[in-house]
């Protein structure tokens, strides 16, 4: 297979500018989630007093020790709960990914009880779904550590209590199709918290810490009357001597992490999956000079055939119909020494692009080969020629193939991601394995000029319609508006806030992560399954 050849300027000015805007970016993206780290580590007096760990130290102790973890949705909820950058903590009240347990590829979702006792924070149900999820789809044990507060009732939503019950639904969809839920109860798990590990196959206490009742002291009190301490409604020892919901008695954190990691390794869950190791010659081309290939003037053409050189196996690249619809990219290529089907943007996506994906996608599900999706589209083509070349209708079979494609996808949003070129390209709604964005990438409907251009037109043909006059100042500050409602919501930590990915990436990093969740995927497809009618219930 050809390497490719690079024709990218590595040293020029504009790569260094480049460099720079992408440096600040990833900067803001870790000073945020420093921000995160630091608001849990600022409970760590009140952790120690009580003997606990801190979340993060928790989820170090479970993790094998120099084994990859893949971090997931990091901004979630980011400027969802302040409007104000500088005070936003974002994160989802959680913190979520694959890792390893014991020698097994896990979910790992653990309680960030430092940060407001574990309160469940601005889109942490959907961070916390899309987990489960995750799990689902790709046969990964479900371990969860468990200390949440709950709902915060000063900020109660009735949409939140109504979506949130899917947290239970899903435990019960994991159980049934045969995948292992586990619970270590750290703390409290009340109200509808308690069906966490209600719902969980193995369940680990953690003694005179874990509390989980379906109505603790103050609410007990206040709809019975009956007065009770929180040790007697649901106390660690209760449920491990009484009420049967706790299988194993912990005297602390870490020994209840020890019995998780113990209880992973006794499933014997990678019985059926001989182990592959994740091996293929590294890029010719340093993945370095990936900060310096976008700018911040998303206009500007990239051939994006660069971004696969620093990501592929030996920048080897075997391009599909290279003459035919050049504005779209498709070719083979391998990481990590699994073959892969790369499809990316250098231009609009017109007829003939469209028609290459459909052929592309169609072919690589034929031989079973996954497909990576590199975004850097402005959209579907646009204008005369293009419609009479049935650009709809060629566009709409393209969607349709990416929509039913039988293999992984994989999307990385590198740059630019508007219009229905975000769902040819498959974005979040197709349906991907997995979806990342590059610090600097930017999402929406269209640009924030073209948006303003268009309703601009609009209004002033309608008052001119209505033989009303056009009033220019109205108009410029319903410009300024709209622009600014669509610069607002553009950027990747916005999005990555609202779940639209899983999580915002290095662009150095991409192989790395692409090769991690694509071994993920492999293996889920690999995995014989054992599942059963009804979820596993307790005596």
């Amino acid at each position: 297979m050809p390497a490719w050849m690079s024709s990218a300027a590595r040293t020029s000015e504009a790569s260094g500018e480049n460099a720079r805007h992408a440096l600040a970016q990833l900067g803001l993206l870790r000073e945020l989630e420093a921000r995160t780290r630091a608001a849990s580590a600022r409970a760590a007096p009140l952790f120690e007093k009580r003997g606990q760990l801190l979340p993060q130290e928790r989820a170090g102790l479970l993790l094998d020790p120099g084994a990859p973890f893949l971090e997931l949705s990091t901004m979630a909820g980011y400027l969802q709960d302040h409007d104000d950058a500088d005070r936003t903590v974002p994160g989802g009240g959680m913190i979520c990914g694959i890792g390893w347990v014991s020698g097994v590829r896990v979910m790992v979702v653990v309680d960030d009880a430092g940060i407001e006792a574990g309160a469940m924070q601005p889109m942490g149900i959907e961070k916390f779904q899309r987990a489960q999820q995750i799990a689902l789809d790709n046969r990964l044990p479900f371990l969860h550590l468990v200390e949440s507060a709950g709902a915060n009732l000063f900020n109660y939503r009735v949409e939140h209590f109504i979506h949130g019950g899917a947290n239970f639904y899903n435990l019960a969809r994991l159980s049934a199709a045969g995948i292992p839920v586990l619970a270590v109860v750290h703390g409290s798990s009340t109200a509808g918290g308690a069906y966490m590990p209600g719902l969980s196959d193995y369940v680990v206490m953690v003694r005179g810490r874990a509390k989980a009742f379906l109505a603790g002291p103050p609410l007990l009190k206040a709809a019975t009357g009956e007065i009770a301490t929180d040790e007697e409604l649901g106390g660690a020892e209760l449920h491990a001597g009484t009420t049967g919901l706790a299988e194993y008695l912990a005297e602390d954190d870490a020994h209840a992490i020890g019995i998780a990691r113990e209880l992973v390794a006794s499933l014997g869950w990678n019985r059926d999956l001989p182990p592959r190791a994740d091996e293929g010659p590294a890029p010719l081309l340093d993945p370095e000079e990936l900060l310096g290939l976008f700018g911040p003037d998303q206009k500007k053409p990239v051939d994006m055939r660069e971004v696969i050189a620093r990501i592929a196996d030996a920048s080897e690249f075997l391009e599909f119909k290279a003459g035919y619809g050049p504005a779209t990219v498709c070719g083979h290529g391998a990481l990590y020494g699994r073959r892969v089907g790369f499809i990316a943007n250098n231009g609009p996506l017109d007829p003939a692009g469209a028609t290459k994906v459909v052929h592309f996608i169609q072919a690589c599900c034929q031989s079973d080969v996954p497909l990576v999706f590199l975004q850097n589209t402005t959209g579907f083509m646009v204008g005369r020629q293009s419609e009479r070349e049935g650009m709809i209708k060629h566009g709409s079979k393209m969607i349709q193939a990416v929509a039913n494609a039988t293999v992984p996808k994989i999307t990385v949003l590198c740059n630019a991601s508007f219009g229905a070129g975000n769902y040819g390209m498959c974005g979040r709604s197709f349906g991907p394995s997995f979806v990342f964005a590059w610090p600097h990438s930017r999402t929406g409907l269209m640009g924030a000029e073209q948006a303003a251009g268009t309703m601009t037109a609009v209004t002033e043909a309608g008052l001119r319609r209505r033989g009303k006059e056009v009033d220019p100042v109205a108009i410029a500050a319903m410009r300024e508006k709209l622009i600014d409602t669509f610069e607002r919501q553009t950027p990747a930590f916005y999005t990555s806030g609202l779940l639209l990915d899983d999580g915002v990436i290095d662009p150095r990093d991409t192989r790395r992560v692409l090769g991690i969740v694509m071994g993920v995927c492999e293996d889920a497809r690999r995995r014989a399954m054992r599942p059963i009618q009804f979820a596993v219930s307790r005596p």
